[in-house]
């Protein structure tokens, strides 16, 4: 949630609670005014729901950007799952990729980094995905 509401007004607010929400921003791109609908929904509220949910979120969605703290290993193991999950939800029997990127967050906190920049660009390789790793915070 730090990270979208950030992206969305360039502002940083550090706690937020486990609620799910739908932000919509207009962008422009390359020239052209693009409509984002962002479904912001925190881990552990996708922890404690059943796949329907997660599939309806997977189904709405034309891309996606996981997001884990480089201060927690849980958040970054969790990935090759979700991703596993998405490709087979979004890709199935089309040939068409769909775009995923995978964020380390919290860069500024390198003095309590528990997972390496170079095991983000390793996972994101093996599941070409794109990687970034950024700090909400800064």
């Amino acid at each position: 949630a730090a990270l979208t509401v950030r992206f969305l007004t360039r502002r940083f607010i550090g706690e937020y609670g486990d609620m799910e929400f739908i932000y919509s921003h207009n962008l422009t791109v390359d020239g052209r005014e693009i409509l984002l609908h962002i479904w912001d929904v925190p881990s552990s509220q996708e922890q404690a729901e059943d796949g329907s949910s997660e599939e309806k979120r997977i189904q709405w969605a034309d891309s996606f950007v996981l997001v884990y703290s480089i201060c927690d290993r849980a958040s970054f193991n969790i990935l090759p799952l979700k991703i596993q999950f998405i490709k087979a939800a979004k890709e199935g029997q089309s040939q068409e990729k769909v775009p995923i990127v995978i964020v380390g967050n919290k860069r500024d906190l390198h003095h309590q980094r528990v997972v390496s920049s170079e095991e983000g660009r390793l996972l994101a390789l093996s599941l070409d995905c794109g990687f970034y790793e950024v700090s909400a915070a800064e």
